[in-house]
């Protein structure tokens, strides 16, 4: 996580010395800053649990903020997953304000006074990470967590934590707070998978038979929307599909885009639900291609021909095709090989020079 820290005073600056050391040591990348002048406060390691070696190793502590505390969290917001204000509530929610947009994107926010006496997860507790990181920092500090979530505080199943640890899309975070505020009212929430799953199914999640009455309101894990297990369905979509592409040489990015999204209707598959983009190494420099990567922000692999002739299984065969790569089959080749050999869900779909072929890895869903 890449978190910025900002202290106001003498002792908050020695507490975020202490915290840029101890949060390095939890494996985050951290900036400190400071509106202080007190910049050249020396750590004293014997009241901290870290090692002297971390303490050395840590080469420069807070970077004096010179613009205001507005202007410093307006960039904050949009180059660090996390910022930890120390000092009071009050400075930071005035801080954040103007930039609060979004749950689903906004950066964690952790306050902690300048004492460091309690450590208060304030924003984007669960998807944004702030009610771990506030967990972190109290270990650090020795301060009490202040976590004031539902779920959290009722010990109840926390969807958006879920989603998060497991790498969903969240179809509607409406739905996403009504589980949440279900569960903590104590009624039962339908919950239906395409995947086989690890762990025990959480306290107040039901599954969804067939033969039996459903919740009216449940979460649906699975890679297509086909399927519409209750009344009102959260659906939680895994990055679990290898999209596999052929393409004439210089073919646009819109008509790359066009041919994948026809081959996902299909079968209702949200191109959420892609984890990479492959093919043969031929189209390595393709523009087409590269370009509808790079706005999906999807990596784009791609194999040799002797790599993607050694793929088993039943291909549909272009002598076009194998006349310009020396395969009978580009797309659904590296579809498979993408997935570790998965099975494919759609097969080679055409459309104006373009090909298109989807894949999915064998995969489990994880509850702790």
């Amino acid at each position: 996580m890449k978190i910025a820290v900002i202290s106001f005073s003498r002792s908050g600056y020695a507490l975020g010395e202490a915290l840029h050391a101890g949060l390095i040591k939890e494996g985050h990348e951290v900036t400190t800053y400071t509106k202080s002048k007190y910049t050249k406060m020396v750590l004293d390691e014997s009241q901290l649990d870290i090692d002297a070696k971390t303490i050395r190793n840590v080469k420069q502590f807070a970077k004096p903020v010179d613009e205001s505390i507005g202007a410093w969290t307006s960039l904050r917001f949009q180059n660090s997953d996390a910022l930890i204000f120390i000092g009071a509530c009050g400075i930071a929610v005035r801080a954040i304000a103007p930039y609060v947009k979004d749950k689903k994107k906004d950066p964690a926010v952790v306050v902690v006074d300048e004492q460091g006496n309690y450590a208060i997860s304030l924003l984007s507790g669960h998807i944004g990470g702030a009610n771990a990181l506030t967990l972190d920092v109290s270990r650090i500090t020795g301060a009490k967590p202040v976590i004031t979530t539902a779920t959290d505080i009722n010990e109840k199943f926390a969807v958006d934590v879920f989603a998060k640890r497991n790498g969903f899309y969240i179809s509607d975070m409406g739905l996403a707070k009504d589980v949440s505020a279900a569960l903590v009212a104590g009624k039962e929430v339908g919950f239906y998978s395409d995947f086989p799953w690890i762990g025990e199914l959480p306290e107040g999640l039901k599954i969804a038979h067939e033969d039996e009455e459903r919740p009216e309101l449940g979460i649906a894990i699975t890679s297509s929307y086909l399927e519409h297990p209750f009344v009102h369905t959260l659906y939680l979509v895994p990055r679990v599909i290898t999209l596999g592409l052929g393409c004439r040489k210089d073919t646009a990015k819109e008509e790359i885009q066009n041919a994948v999204r026809k081959a996902c209707d299909e079968q209702l598959i949200p191109t959420v639900a892609m984890e990479q983009v492959v093919s043969i190494d031929l189209k390595k420099d393709e523009p087409g291609i590269l370009e509808y990567c790079r706005e999906r922000n999807l990596p784009f692999i791609t194999y040799t021909k002797e790599e993607l002739a050694q793929v088993e299984g039943k291909f549909t065969k272009s002598e076009f095709v194998e006349s310009i790569t020396g395969l009978d089959n580009v797309c659904e080749r590296s579809a498979v090989k993408g997935s570790e050999d998965g099975r494919l869900i759609v097969r080679k779909h055409a459309e104006n020079g373009v090909t298109v072929a989807l894949a999915m890895k064998k995969w489990s869903v994880e509850f702790e």
